[in-house]
């Protein structure tokens, strides 16, 4: 989820601010400049976040994101003792995946970009705890655990 996207497709003036908010719209940010590469995550832990069959995940560097308003409405959850989650406590909606090991840089949900962030999902990891009633139907990586 960390690894640096080799090749956006975009040019860097296209890539240089993308917008994002929560569901309520409470909670809105920019981020400057290019993304990490995109994955879908399949753990059980991403699952349960997002409420969904996996969670879909760009790479931000800490430095080129900023918050425009509600940051006092984002709240975090330990999910592990070496990551903590956020989310807009007032709708609910999946921010941030923060592991302590990487503070320069961490992952957003893709689900709440407003604008295209110009790079696509390269993979699917943790496909070892899929849901069962979910198949992977496009030709993407899969591995089964993180890569």
């Amino acid at each position: 989820m960390y690894k640096p996207m080799l090749e956006t497709g975009l040019a860097d003036e296209e890539q240089s601010m993308i917008r994002g908010s929560c569901l309520c719209g409470g909670v809105s940010f920019q981020i400057s400049g290019g993304l990490d590469r995109a994955s879908h995550c399949h753990c059980t832990m991403c699952r349960k976040a997002h409420g969904a069959a996996f969670g879909s995940y760009v790479g931000v560097q800490r430095e080129s994101f900023r918050w425009l308003t509600g940051e006092d409405l984002v709240r975090g959850f330990a999910s592990s003792p070496e990551v903590t989650r956020t989310f807009c406590s007032r709708c609910g909606s999946t921010l941030q995946y923060l592991h302590r090991a990487a503070p320069a840089r961490f992952a957003l949900a893709l689900g709440v970009l407003d604008d295209d962030p110009g790079v696509r999902p390269a993979l699917h990891i943790f496909v070892a705890d899929k849901a069962p009633w979910f198949e992977i139907t496009d030709s993407l990586p899969q591995h089964s655990g993180d890569a």
